[in-house]
């Protein structure tokens, strides 16, 4: 069990009290200034929200906010009829269960990483509200694929343990694993160059890579489904997931950026390289399950065609944490998915496609 002393939770030690007299008022304490408010290893109070220092995390958190939902808001009648009916070829069966497979423990590790690993070593209570915010939606997220699994009939034994059983799954969790680990070792600490870097290390793996990476190939095939009006609620669903977790990358991406800004020490062109091999490493491990969920093509789509735009998406993660591209003169094969996902936009990139998203609302497929 986690024990959450003062240190831990990074609150300045009290004053010694005053002896108090009938004369004596309250101490006066210092006010927190915004200049003195960190992402890590801060000194001010993280209970103190006010006054904002990084106002564009208090920003995100109020947008995702309005972006609320839940999975039994969408219908899905209609996919139960078409999985039970045989509307769906075997390689399109094959693909959703693989889908599911990965991203029914998939958002669970994410929040895992939060809660007992990121969230701690944060002193931003701007970022910190964020954060909470995330792991609420990665628990909306799980809850969204065991709706699926739940509506569809599928054998939850064989979804829930493939990440133990498929290998193109358990060696994208194998690879996450690690920078999930030295986070929640309750021993671990931020304060030298060392972990500081480990912290970034694992931030930049969850954001990029994870959710900005690893995910993708299972949005544009559930996607391209829905495209062909086959699993509209599924489809649906994924949109909505899709829309949180683009915009939980683009707060990771504005929180490696600070974290770099404020300790650019950690920067160090060994730790660079790194990361370039990590990326060269995640690429290989999503192909990889590009190749496992449809070893034949389906849907218009093929393996192949997922090097280029797994190489397409690298390129723009690596690029927004200030990294060289690793795959010059890459396009994007699938031109579609750019009217729902403009990569190039430093901005909430779903926006392009779904303005009217709110609590309770309903996309529709053109």
């Amino acid at each position: 069990m986690l024990s959450f002393d003062e240190d831990t939770i990074n609150r300045p030690a009290a004053a010694p009290a005053a002896t108090p007299t009938a004369s004596t008022a309250t101490p006066a304490v210092k006010r927190i200034s915004a200049d003195d408010k960190r992402v890590i290893n801060g000194t001010t109070d993280v209970n103190q929200l006010v006054p904002f220092k990084h106002k564009w995390a208090w920003e995100k958190y109020l947008a995702q906010c309005a972006n609320h939902w839940m999975p039994q808001e969408v219908n899905m009648q209609r996919d139960i009829e078409q999985w039970k009916t045989g509307q769906l070829t075997e390689d399109e069966m094959r693909l959703v269960k693989r889908n599911l497979g990965f991203f029914v423990t998939a958002d669970s590790l994410a929040a895992n990483n939060i809660v007992l690993g990121t969230y701690r070593q944060i002193t931003s209570p701007e970022c910190r509200q964020f954060l909470l915010r995330q792991a609420f939606d990665e628990a909306i997220h799980t809850h969204a694929y065991q709706y699926i699994v739940e509506s569809l009939g599928l054998d939850e034994g064989e979804v829930f343990n493939a990440y133990n059983e498929v290998a193109s799954i358990k060696n994208k969790d194998d690879f996450l694993m690690p920078f999930i680990d030295v986070l929640t070792n309750p021993a671990f600490k931020t304060g030298t160059l060392e972990t500081d870097q480990q912290l970034l290390r694992s931030i930049i793996v969850f954001a990029c890579i994870m959710e900005g990476l690893f995910f993708y190939v299972g949005f544009v095939q559930i996607l391209a489904l829905g495209r062909q009006n086959k699993m509209t609620g599924a489809a649906e669903q994924y949109q909505y997931i899709l829309r949180d977790e683009s915009m939980h990358c683009n707060f990771g991406i504005d929180l490696i950026n600070t974290i770099k800004m404020e300790n650019p020490e950690l920067w160090t062109e060994s730790f660079k390289a790194e990361l370039v091999g990590l990326f060269q490493h995640a690429v290989e491990l999503e192909y990889a399950y590009a190749e496992d969920t449809m070893p034949r093509g389906v849907l218009g789509l093929n393996a192949a065609q997922f090097k280029e735009y797994l190489r397409f998406i690298a390129n723009r993660r690596m690029q927004q944490i200030g990294l060289n591209e690793l795959f010059p003169g890459v396009t994007n094969p699938f031109p579609w998915m750019s009217e729902m996902i403009d990569l190039k936009k430093e901005k909430n990139f779903f926006e392009t496609r779904v303005t009217e998203y709110q609590t309770g609302g309903a996309l529709s497929w053109d």
